[in-house]
């Protein structure tokens, strides 16, 4: 049985990284909105944003933050990962700059947004667990990181229960 998960990205800029990883099914993720329906969410405001959040969190273990160039400076994802400390879900990060996107691009490395000081986890944040694949090659990239994601999901959470880094 897979683990429910929160998927955290940076959606206009990451999203076609991400449908490969959450087609992979090794995770149970949160249901993916469309384009339109973000943008449509977006206009409807921070409030319909945060219940929109507030509601995919529900029943998930874990969020998985994954993390492209600009990821660190996005603040819906900060208000992501302070709410799923805050819910006390596991919590964890891995880098998609290696795999490429729909029209076959890579992107820069990012930074860790865990240390960010908007997500409040404070001094908290260096024991969160950022993953980079070794293989610089997209396809090997991704295939370390579906073979990876379960046992890291697994980490983060019984991190979180016995309030100690996985690493």
């Amino acid at each position: 049985m897979s683990r429910h998960v929160f998927y955290s990205l940076h959606y206009d800029a990451d999203r076609s990284r991400f449908g490969n990883i959450l087609a992979s099914k090794v995770l149970t993720g949160n249901v993916e909105l469309k384009l339109a329906e973000w943008d449509k969410l977006k206009r409807s405001g921070e409030f319909a944003v945060k219940r929109w959040i507030e509601g995919s969190l529900k029943g998930r273990s874990c969020t998985v933050v994954l993390i492209g160039a600009s990821t660190a400076t996005r603040p819906w994802i900060h208000y992501e990962i302070k709410r799923s400390a805050e819910l006390g879900l596991g919590l964890f990060g891995v880098h998609v700059h290696q795999l490429k996107d729909a029209k076959g691009q890579l992107t820069s490395k990012g930074d860790n947004p865990f240390l960010h000081p908007a997500t409040g986890l404070g001094p908290a944040a260096a024991s969160v667990a950022v993953y980079e694949a070794p293989e610089a090659e997209s396809q090997h990239a991704y295939h370390y990181i579906v073979d990876n994601l379960a046992a890291w999901a697994d980490e983060a959470v019984a991190s979180r229960a016995t309030n100690t880094s996985p690493r």
